[in-house]
């Protein structure tokens, strides 16, 4: 596909769908592509090397880092950071108000869309997944290379490397950079661990209190 003519600053590599939207001011980064029926407005960065699916909306004010994987029909309002390599299942919806009105409280005027003191930012820390269908709440963190089960509710931060399931969302387990669970929670809190290997691929963790150690963690 070549990239239509535009406002937008688009990498020349970049690959962009002729019947997606991008407002003025969306920065594009070099072989990222962006499919069919996408709308996002501007301000906002989307880095390199990413895909953006079909019919996914990305407000002003969002940030997505380099090697992003953002599924079809994903709805990613502002106050949303997506750092890289964070991987986003089809029909996730993020939110950025906890407590949300249409109008003013007589019911004569809309509320501004803008960005106030309600609206609570969304960090979804690198390598990261959050599976198809999920709803993420607001004011939180999704850790790095933790994982959301498809369908999951957030409502709470999930530590890095933590699998994450239900409605609301608590963590089961812990999973390895790769994705494959390597430790599995017998009840609500994480065993301690001195050395645990993943099966898939054999890099190693310790886990204390809940927080995850990488012992062998993968070079540059």
């Amino acid at each position: 596909m070549s990239v239509p003519a535009r406002s937008a600053p688009v990498h020349p590599s970049a690959r962009v769908h002729p019947t997606a939207e991008l407002e003025p001011g969306v920065e594009i980064g070099p072989r990222t592509a962006i499919w069919g029926g996408v709308h996002a407005r501007g301000p906002a960065r989307i880095g390199a090397e990413c895909i953006v699916g079909e019919k996914t909306y990305l407000a002003y004010g969002v940030e997505v880092g380099d090697r992003v994987k953002i599924n079809a029909m994903v709805y990613v309002c502002t106050g949303v950071t997506l750092e890289q390599g964070v991987m986003v299942g089809a029909g996730t919806v993020f939110t950025n108000d906890r407590f949300p009105r249409a109008t003013s409280p007589d019911l004569t005027a809309l509320r501004p869309s803008d960005p106030d003191e309600r609206t609570l930012p969304t960090r979804v820390r690198e390598g990261a997944t959050v599976g198809a269908g999920s709803v993420v709440g607001c004011g939180l963190e999704i850790g790095r290379f933790a994982m959301v089960g498809m369908g999951a509710v957030v409502t709470r931060s999930v530590p890095d490397f933590h699998l994450a399931v239900g409605h609301p969302a608590r963590s089961v387990g812990c999973v390895c950079r790769c994705g494959e669970p390597f430790l599995r929670f017998p009840g609500r809190a994480a065993p301690d661990t001195d050395d645990v290997a993943c099966p898939a691929c054999g890099l190693r963790y310790a886990v204390e209190s809940g927080a995850v150690r990488e012992l062998t963690p993968p070079g540059p």
